[in-house]
């Protein structure tokens, strides 16, 4: 173990959430040992602001309940304790203990045969909560007491060194969570790290673990890895590790060699313009990302349709609409109330060619013209195509002459 002094690290209880000290400091003075740790040490010391403050605590989550009027305990995979502040919750668990040392493993612990973890709530110390982490950088504990950190894994070393490493033998690490291998990239790309080779290398062999994953669970993870403000990098990574391939194989069957289809070409757009968005402050649309990522798989179905059936270009479109979220939906569940807003920006592209009279004004109208609109102008860009950007600069000046009536 390494111990970092209170004057030899930059973590200032100024920039730690008061309701997080309040959780700390009560803990403590209950006997009970009490540490921030995870994201919340390690952005801190990377100069951000977290997002969230963790805890983690020498208490049962039976102990917590009966310190905090305003706690809930949730999880059964993982016990923890929710300590409700209005919008804000600190996430407090109970140190972690190794698997194998326990007698009675059937209500505590329980793994699938290919390693995963569906229940672990198996108790111990700081040092076995520290080698149960995922990655180094996350295995930082800062302590209320004397306002050091402690650190079992080199998590220092490697933060300093811009390296993602898991902590213990990788392929069991991704067995026990295969979302570890996801969240390896995102923590890469978020900032600008390395992921180390021994962490590295297992990924591409052992993505398909992650068919073993509630595909509901994938999407939430999908946001966060293409939502966050660093999708493009993120996405580069996702295709370097075969990780994109299974989380969107509707899109990775038409990738090229050379990777500069259409295709390929609006997903870079798509994503790069998210992250200014993101990095801006700028509010972001979901089913705009997930229309526009899936637009050309769509255009591929509606002619595969149409040369081998007599439907009407309007039938085809709708049974290629449906059949392509479904498909999707088979690896990611997106919600419905995002289908149905993905649905209606794709049908949406054959109206903006009928714009005489009155149409154009109901188009214009629709709740989800504008995103319709930018999907109409990323098309004409990626494409090079004149009409459509005729059609575009058509609709652009009829939405600026609108505003002005």
């Amino acid at each position: 173990m390494t111990i970092i002094p209170r004057d030899e690290h930059k973590i200032s209880r100024q920039k730690i959430s008061k309701n997080a000290l309040k959780v700390l400091y009560r803990l403590d003075k209950s006997g009970y040992e009490a540490y921030l740790v995870g994201g919340g040490v390690r952005d801190l010391l990377l100069g951000k602001q977290p997002k969230d403050f963790d805890i983690t605590t020498s208490a049962t989550p039976e102990q917590i309940l009966q310190l905090f009027r305003n706690c809930r305990l949730v999880g059964r995979r993982f016990r923890l304790a929710h300590i409700i502040f209005g919008p804000e919750i600190i996430e407090v668990s109970t140190f972690r203990g190794h698997h194998e040392h326990i007698s009675n493993r059937e209500n505590i612990s329980y793994q699938t045969q290919h390693g995963m973890l569906l229940r672990d709530n198996v108790y111990g110390n700081i040092e076995e909560d520290a080698q149960r982490r995922d990655f180094t950088i996350n295995s930082l504990y800062y302590g209320i007491a004397d306002f050091m950190i402690r650190d079992y894994t080199g998590g220092m070393r490697d933060l300093q060194e811009r390296r993602i490493c898991l902590i213990g033998d990788p392929e069991t690490r991704y067995r026990e969570d295969p979302v570890r291998m996801l969240r390896a990239v995102r923590f890469a790309a978020r900032f600008d790290m390395n992921i180390c080779l021994q962490t590295a290398k297992p990924i591409p062999y052992l993505a398909k673990l992650l068919y073993e994953i509630p595909s509901s669970r994938l999407f939430e993870e999908s946001l966060k890895l293409l939502q966050s403000g660093y999708g493009f990098a993120t996405y580069k990574l996702l295709c370097q590790y075969k990780l994109f391939q299974l989380l969107f194989p509707i899109i990775a069957r038409h990738f090229t060699l050379n990777k500069d289809s259409p295709l390929e070409r609006i997903i870079i757009k798509v994503l790069k313009n998210t992250d200014y968005r993101l990095q801006k402050g700028m509010r972001v649309n979901s089913a705009f990302l997930f229309a526009v990522m899936l637009w050309y798989p769509l255009m591929q179905l509606i002619g595969e349709i149409n040369n081998k059936n007599n439907f009407t270009n309007y039938e085809s479109s709708v049974i290629a609409m449906h059949n392509i979220l479904n498909e999707q939906c088979r690896t990611l569940v997106i919600p419905k109330r995002i289908t149905t807003l993905v649905y209606d920006i794709w049908s949406m592209q054959r109206h903006f060619f009928y714009y005489r009279g009155q149409r154009a004004y109901k188009l214009i109208n629709q709740p989800k013209f504008r995103a319709a609109f930018d999907l109409l102008a990323l098309r004409a860009e990626i494409e090079n195509n004149h009409d459509l950007k005729s059609l575009t600069e058509w609709w652009d000046r009829f939405q600026k002459a609108s505003l002005l009536r």
